[in-house]
C-alpha cells in the first residue's frame, strides 16, 4: 500500500447512548472526545443512537419511541382541518 493516502485505522470506543453499552472496535472514525477503556488506555469516543445492543431487530424487544414521527406531529397539530364530512 502507498503511504499517506489511507486513513488511520485504529481502536475506537463506540457508546450506545440509548442503553449505555460500550464497544471497542477498530475504525477510521475520528472524534474529539476520549475515554479511558478497561485496559487503561485512552481511545477516541463516538456516541451512537442505536447499535446492535439496543435495536429491536437484534434484541427482540419492543420499545416505546420517545419522539413522535413527523406525520404524527403534523396530525396532532392540524388534525382533520381539511377534511369535509
Amino acid at each position: 500500500m502507498r503511504k499517506g493516502i489511507h486513513p488511520e485505522y485504529d481502536y475506537v470506543i463506540f457508546r450506545d447512548t440509548s442503553c449505555g453499552r460500550d464497544f471497542r472496535i477498530r475504525s477510521t472514525c475520528k472524534s474529539d472526545q476520549t475515554v479511558v477503556w478497561e485496559d487503561g488506555n485512552t481511545y477516541p469516543l463516538v456516541n451512537l443512537d442505536v447499535s446492535s445492543a439496543s435495536h429491536p431487530v437484534y434484541t427482540g424487544e419492543k420499545r416505546q419511541v420517545k419522539a413522535e414521527g413527523r406525520i404524527a406531529q403534523f396530525n396532532k397539530r392540524f388534525g382533520n382541518r381539511g377534511s369535509k364530512a
